[in-house]
């Protein structure tokens, strides 16, 4: 463990050294779900699409390392400027449920459902935690981007132009936000692309109001109502706040419910000697603790994402002392030129 601390401490110096040479020309980016060190590193933490503005944004950076998942490296890469290189410091790091929404498969179901219903009929939203590809696809057909924090206000934008809603990939983000305004459960469909028109029939398809993707984060599924019981018994005064990736029955239970973002934020706001429970990912629980000893801040349940935790200092330092040279993150023109419509149109709600 010492060899390692040492090995880690020499990677640390070694990075800000590179960042003092590189000075602006650099920017880090972190997402809220990196470790400790990896976060204490970057220029700037946030959820994936906030900080992909961030860069795109800045007029002297040249080079954008995304220490986070590769979808995320993706969106950067479709907002970059012409001057910027993005690159990520481990390009197995990928994300499940983006990788459950395959660009073949999602063609093929926005076909039948179009088939059915007409293609006016349904406007195609995406959540960011999407590959390039469906973005395109979304971007192509009217349709929009949305995140967890806007998911609501991109749901009424849809229904403002057409009368039903397909959204991809994550079945609970859009049962959750569905259900936030009012859509009726026999009104929302699941579609399953491994069954023949997503499990449904014709008649329900022209009744639907919602059609959800069936997929899901492996990180957010794994909380339940039970851990939520087991805590409310052990903490009655606590505070329980979870993501809207979670499944309905835990967000029924929860005492707030949002993003990532909104998450650091009510941790932020909430009073001195406050117990909070937290459906999240577990290097941000713990990263929160840090930060607000005078509170108890403990997780539903010890869920992290591997993915995230691909990202360390050996291949951050790595690519930093191969700047621009590995591990470059690029978007096929036609594809970007379809995506970046998309993530227009939510910029625009």
């Amino acid at each position: 463990m010492e060899d390692r601390a040492v090995e880690d401490r020499e990677r640390i110096d070694k990075i800000i050294k590179i960042k003092q040479r590189l000075g602006n020309k650099l920017l880090i980016l972190t997402h809220h779900y990196q470790r400790k060190e990896i976060v204490d590193l970057g220029d700037h933490r946030g959820d994936s699409f906030a900080l992909s503005q961030r860069a795109a944004r800045d007029q002297n950076a040249r080079h954008i390392i995304f220490c986070g998942v590769h979808f995320m490296a993706e969106s950067a890469a479709i907002l970059a400027k012409e001057n910027q290189v993005v690159q990520i410091p481990d390009m197995n790091a990928g994300c499940w449920m983006a990788d459950m929404a395959d660009s073949v498969l999602v063609e093929r179901a926005w076909n039948q459902v179009t088939n059915i219903t007409g293609e006016t009929a349904v406007m195609p939203l995406v959540y960011m935690n999407s590959d390039a590809h469906i973005k395109a696809h979304c971007g192509r057909h009217g349709g929009a981007v949305c995140t967890s924090s806007n998911a609501s206000k991109a749901f009424e934008w849809a229904f403002g132009q057409r009368e039903k809603i397909f959204f991809f990939p994550d079945e609970h983000l859009g049962r959750n936000t569905a259900f936030q305004l009012g859509i009726q459960r026999e009104e929302i469909l699941v579609w399953d692309p491994e069954k023949p028109l997503g499990g449904n029939t014709t008649a329900a398809i022209k009744c639907a109001r919602v059609f959800l993707w069936k997929g899901h984060c492996l990180v957010h599924t794994r909380f339940n109502p039970q851990q939520i019981l087991n805590m409310r018994t052990h903490f009655p005064k606590a505070k329980i706040v979870v993501h809207p990736e979670c499944t309905n029955e835990v967000v029924r239970q929860s005492d707030a419910v949002g993003s990532t973002s909104f998450i650091v934020k009510y941790v932020a706001n909430a009073p001195a000697d406050s117990t909070l429970i937290i459906g999240t990912e577990i290097n941000l629980i713990k990263r929160l603790a840090i930060e607000y000893p005078d509170k108890k801040i403990l997780p539903l349940f010890d869920s992290f994402c591997p993915n995230m935790y691909k990202i360390n200092l050996k291949n951050l330092l790595f690519c930093l002392e191969n700047i621009g040279k590995v591990n470059i993150v690029t978007v096929e023109e036609t594809i970007k030129k379809d995506a970046f419509i998309a993530l227009e149109n939510m910029l625009n709600l």
